[in-house]
């Protein structure tokens, strides 16, 4: 069954919603899943029309989803995302684009488009996401809501369709921070971390716009009051242009290794972007990848070292609102390289962020983000549950 628009949200509501009990730490909820997540006994449509009619019912839920259920959650239905999950925008040449409910004339982000829409529009009170360059990230800046992305293998990935298996991870969204809490701990993110050094890295605030540096510094103070001491030295690593071009082309192979065959053997009828980001992810060579590797490794390993003493880093979440939806497509691209220089720090170190609602900025909402070492996802949801 093709996705369908419910109130402007792109979520296929089910007839009759799936449960498993009706006790849990989670009982009460409404959930969703992007449609890349399998659930049993419905097809799994990657946002593609050709992917759906090749690909039968899943036998089984992917863990994450039977996990949930077993908490008490009640699956409400599936959400729209951006074909094969490669894109930022929220844009589908296929099923169209997902309503953003915070700022209804721009976009709502992708590639978890449908999970954010359905959320902020209070279909469902959280959805799942897959997280791979930001897809679960910048939808809950541009929604106005809430959005985690834990550390990369913090949350298991069977019975999800991979993009990119190097940067893959599932999050979730929520439109309050003590559901996003209890969805991450049912989750079994609950190992603590002791936080004690609020890091503003220099580089990141002066190289965003003014404006939204000056709007976020009410909340960012608040968040750093809570240490007992606050750092701006900047970022131990290459500039936002390098490690967004070392992103692009890592993924790229990646995604060609986890998809490529696929693609090549099906008349996949790619939207315009996503058969762009397809060829060149086909095009990129071993020695590019051995090249951006290399530079990923030094990202990983530098970023473990600075964070490695209790540092808590605090950043904007995207450079700015969601573009306007009639906005040219050199303007989405100008905008998703922008992005991915903020977005892959955590994404090359593997680390878990949050982003959480602050501001509007021009009518749309903008995010803040807290990132802290790898493995300290518990920590960060319980630094978030103390705001």
């Amino acid at each position: 069954m093709p996705l369908i628009d419910t109130a402007n949200a792109f979520i296929e509501l089910f007839a009759q919603p799936v449960r498993t009990g009706d006790s849990g730490s989670l009982a009460g909820l409404t959930f969703a899943a992007k449609d890349n997540i399998d659930v049993e006994r419905r097809i799994t449509g990657n946002g593609n029309p050709v992917w759906r009619r090749a690909h039968g019912p899943a036998t089984a839920h992917a863990p994450v989803v039977a996990r949930l259920l077993a908490e008490g959650a009640v699956l409400a239905g599936k959400t729209h995302m951006d074909e094969f999950a490669y894109s930022l925008m929220g844009t589908n040449a296929h099923y169209g684009t997902p309503l953003n409910s915070a700022a209804p004339d721009r976009v709502p982000g992708g590639s978890s488009s449908g999970s954010a829409s359905a959320v902020g529009a209070g279909l469902v009170d959280f959805a799942l996401g897959t997280d791979t360059g930001g897809s679960v990230r910048l939808p809950a800046s541009f929604n106005g809501i809430f959005g985690m992305r834990p550390s990369h293998g913090a949350i298991d990935m069977a019975g999800v369709v991979p993009l990119g298996p190097g940067f893959d991870t599932l999050g979730w969204f929520a439109r309050d921070a003590g559901t996003l809490v209890r969805v991450g701990r049912a989750l079994g993110l609950t190992r603590k971390a002791d936080f004690t050094v609020a890091w503003l890295p220099s580089d990141i605030w002066t190289g965003v716009d003014p404006g939204l540096a000056a709007l976020l510094r009410p909340a960012v103070e608040k968040i750093a009051a809570r240490f007992g001491k606050t750092v701006t030295d900047p970022l131990p690593i290459v500039g936002p242009e390098e490690r967004s071009e070392v992103f692009r082309f890592w993924q790229g192979y990646d995604a060609w290794k986890a998809l490529g065959g696929w693609i090549a053997a099906h008349d996949a009828e790619l939207g315009p972007d996503i058969a762009s980001r397809f060829a060149t992810a086909r095009s990129v060579s071993d020695e590019t990848f051995a090249r951006v590797d290399a530079t990923r490794r030094e990202i990983a390993g530098a970023m473990d070292k600075a964070l490695a003493e209790g540092l808590v880093m605090i950043i904007p979440t995207a450079p700015g609102p969601a573009p306007h939806k009639d906005s040219s497509r050199e303007i989405f691209e100008a905008y998703r390289q922008q992005a991915l220089g903020l977005l892959s720090i955590a994404g090359h170190a593997s680390l878990p962020q949050i982003s959480m609602p602050a501001e509007k900025m021009d009518g749309g909402p903008v995010g803040l983000s807290v990132i802290g070492r790898r493995g300290s996802d518990g920590g960060l949801l319980e630094l978030l549950e103390g705001l």
